[in-house]
């Protein structure tokens, strides 16, 4: 073995472990003898087209290893989706710019859904932790959603994507509460004005359900009692990869758009 192949085996080594990332070290010991055979193949390769003009190979390799940055996931035969976030995003997304409010208020959603639809909407993000990038198009406002800082009937459209199911299990380092979601949904009905929009997606299950510490599900009947006395204007639905108007058995997540009636 060259000195510069055993330096590109000793690199290998160090890439495995010097992550200090647990996630992405057991993304990387995971990656099957194949990932890696295809990589070192390519590499090879690309070694090869370098050195059709140049004499000597072990200086090309030598140079190309102190950068080597192998993404050996990324050769897949399809685009791998999160379909929750990548569909209820479009959907609300959707039902927000046609709706044109002259005031948004997102309270907890991804931060990609809240900086594009700040492009299009005038969008304050309302949050515990602040975003770690400023963008010009969005205003943040540091709130809770157990004591959101709006007046009662305030606001004409509100937006909560998969946050509510969270509230008072601790996952994100919040108060424990058994009662933390109800709580959470009083305060988004609390600060829509009358005739305004809620747009949230909440876990669906075939009963109400707590899964300890990630989140809590909602049989569909109970979960609409508890948006009395807003009005259902549209529920769409996650079931696995699929998006549609059907409610089916098992676990899923249910996307709801809701409006306040006036007194």
């Amino acid at each position: 073995m060259s000195n510069v192949a055993f330096r590109e085996y000793r690199w290998l080594a160090r890439h495995l472990w010097r992550d200090a990332n647990p996630i992405r070290r057991l993304r990387a010991l995971r990656a099957s003898v194949s990932d890696w055979r295809r990589f070192w193949s390519s590499y090879d390769r690309y070694v090869d087209l370098l050195v059709a003009n140049r004499a000597d190979r072990l200086s090309v390799r030598k140079s190309l290893l102190r950068t080597l940055f192998p993404c050996v996931h990324d050769a897949t035969a399809t685009h791998d989706i999160e379909p929750t976030y990548f569909y209820q995003d479009a959907w609300a997304f959707e039902l927000i710019v046609k709706a044109r409010p002259r005031q948004h208020v997102d309270i907890g959603s991804h931060h990609k859904f809240v900086a594009l639809l700040s492009k299009v909407v005038p969008v304050t993000m309302v949050d515990i932790r602040p975003l770690s990038l400023p963008l010009n198009t969005l205003e943040f406002r540091a709130g809770s959603i157990l004591a959101l800082p709006y007046p009662d009937d305030s606001i004409p459209s509100v937006s909560s994507l998969c946050v509510v199911e969270h509230i008072g299990l601790g996952r994100y380092g919040d108060p424990l509460d058994p009662e933390g979601t109800d709580k959470a949904l009083g305060e988004l009905k609390r600060i829509v004005a009358p005739g305004g929009d809620l747009y949230v997606s909440i876990p669906l299950d075939d009963m109400t359900r707590t899964y300890f510490n990630a989140h809590r599900a909602f049989a569909e009947d109970d979960l609409l009692f508890r948006f009395k006395p807003f009005q259902l204007v549209e529920k769409r639905y996650i079931f696995g990869n699929e998006f549609g108007e059907s409610l089916r058995s098992g676990f899923g997540t249910g996307c709801y758009h809701l409006r306040k009636p006036f007194p």
